[in-house]
């Protein structure tokens, strides 16, 4: 890394987020479960693997047309896990909460999470609850991390890219990108807008079932289909 203060871009999920995480955390984390650097990771067990992810959700605003920043955190982890080929099952939740935060506000949040978990078909087992003061947070950051039932039969990896695959695209793309900077400041369509954050669990159940020829898949969140 260059740079000797933490920048917006870094969060991106483009150049400068690969800097960081090239030149800071691999530098000390690095092992072989962490280095493909994969949606999750797959973890030897006695008796089987299972896939394991953690995630943070940092969005302004914190409802936006389609969605809210606690069905994105239960989605985003439920598709992590799936894009390793796992089963989704268990997810622990950790919440930073800004001091001035409407309870109605998080009690929506909460909701929305319970209803996101219940139509992925996962439990929320464990959780974490810390206020910090005001303005130290953009009202309420979300931490997530995920447990799954890894496949044995199969082998989902971006290590097994290779030229000539056929790429499949599941549905539109920016849609949820649009959808919050839309709220964030204030822009206006002719068409309506919407975030299509949900959980993918099922979809990749379908897929699976239907194929044995694929053999990567990626949910492209920040830094979008360039990056991934």
């Amino acid at each position: 890394m260059d740079e000797k203060l933490i920048l917006l871009g870094h969060g991106s999920g483009g150049v400068l987020s690969h800097d960081l995480i090239d030149g800071l955390f691999l530098r000390h984390f690095a092992n072989h479960l962490l280095l493909p650097l994969e949606d999750a990771s797959l973890l030897p067990w006695p008796s089987r693997q299972i896939a394991f992810t953690t995630d943070s959700y940092v969005v302004k605003p914190l409802f936006f047309p389609g969605g809210d920043i606690g069905r994105l955190s239960i989605c985003g982890t439920v598709n992590d896990l799936s894009m390793r080929g796992a089963e989704p099952l268990y997810i622990s939740v950790g919440f930073i909460i800004e001091e001035g935060l409407a309870v109605a506000d998080l009690e929506r949040v909460v909701i929305s999470m319970s209803e996101a978990a219940k139509e992925a078909g996962v439990s929320i087992v464990c959780g974490d609850t810390k206020v910090v003061e005001k303005r130290a947070a953009d009202g309420l950051f979300i931490n997530t991390a995920g447990i799954g039932r890894a496949r044995e039969d199969i082998a989902i990896s971006v290590e097994n890219a290779k030229p000539g695959d056929a790429v499949i695209l599941s549905g539109t793309l920016g849609d949820h990108g649009v959808a919050v900077l839309s709220q964030r400041h204030g822009l206006r369509f002719t068409s309506s807008t919407r975030s299509d954050v949900a959980p993918l669990n099922g979809l990749v159940g379908a897929i699976l079932e239907a194929s044995s020829q694929l053999h990567v898949m990626r949910d492209p969140t920040r830094g979008g289909i360039g990056t991934t």
